[in-house]
């Protein structure tokens, strides 16, 4: 058998041209231990103990817990992070007018708010309502609120506590501040607090109850 050529080619590289073809390939046998690839079925593998966890009883143990966990969410939600009863009075306005980005029409395409232009709320709409903002494991708060306002005058959000559990003592309608929504837009940190509209922008007070047995 000749043996291979080998040439320079423009960039230096060596190539073999010239390899005869009595060439051939040879079977060397195997050179270690050999072993089949597995790849098992994620899905099946899955299902398997999906059947498992169904016939020792565990699914239907964690479905029950599932279940208790949001019934208890609902019942009592996480209390709203930060807030305190107020020791000093408060008080400051809330100006809730919104710069527009883009043109706001209405199904007819008239133009209601042009993109740039001051838009407030309150020119639209007027808040009837006081919200009232408590702790609803303070009984000194709830009785404050309850005592002052009825379900016409106030709507009564808590900032913890159980809403559900005040609405079946109390036969009256209350609300829950989920994860501090309101009370970090009107920057309230301390309650009671009492929020209400004076003419175009909205009033918000925090209040200190007077101790039990004061006059």
């Amino acid at each position: 058998m000749r043996a291979p050529v080998l040439r320079i080619v423009g960039t230096g590289l060596l190539v073999a041209v010239g390899a005869t073809a009595s060439t051939q390939a040879r079977d060397y046998g195997t050179q270690a231990q050999a072993f089949p690839i597995i790849e098992p079925d994620l899905l099946a593998t899955i299902e398997a103990r999906l059947a498992r966890l169904q016939s020792s009883g565990q699914i239907d143990a964690l479905n029950q817990q599932f279940a208790r966990r949001v019934e208890q969410s609902v019942r009592r939600p996480k209390p709203v992070a930060g807030i305190t009863p107020a020791i000093r009075e408060r008080s400051w306005q809330f100006d809730p007018a919104m710069v527009v980005e883009r043109d706001i029409r209405d199904q007819k395409g008239n133009l209601i708010a042009a993109a740039g232009q001051r838009v407030n709320p309150l020119d639209f709409v007027t808040v009837r309502q006081a919200l009232v903002f408590v702790d609803g494991d303070d009984a000194r708060q709830m009785a404050w609120a309850t005592g002052r306002w009825n379900a016409t005058d106030a709507k009564i959000i808590l900032v913890a506590g159980s809403p559900i559990d005040e609405m079946t003592n109390r036969k009256r309608r209350f609300y829950f501040d989920q994860n501090g929504v309101l009370t970090e837009r009107f920057g309230i940190r301390h309650t009671p607090a009492v929020v209400s509209q004076q003419g175009k922008v909205m009033q918000v007070r925090e209040h200190v109850l007077a101790r039990q047995g004061a006059k």
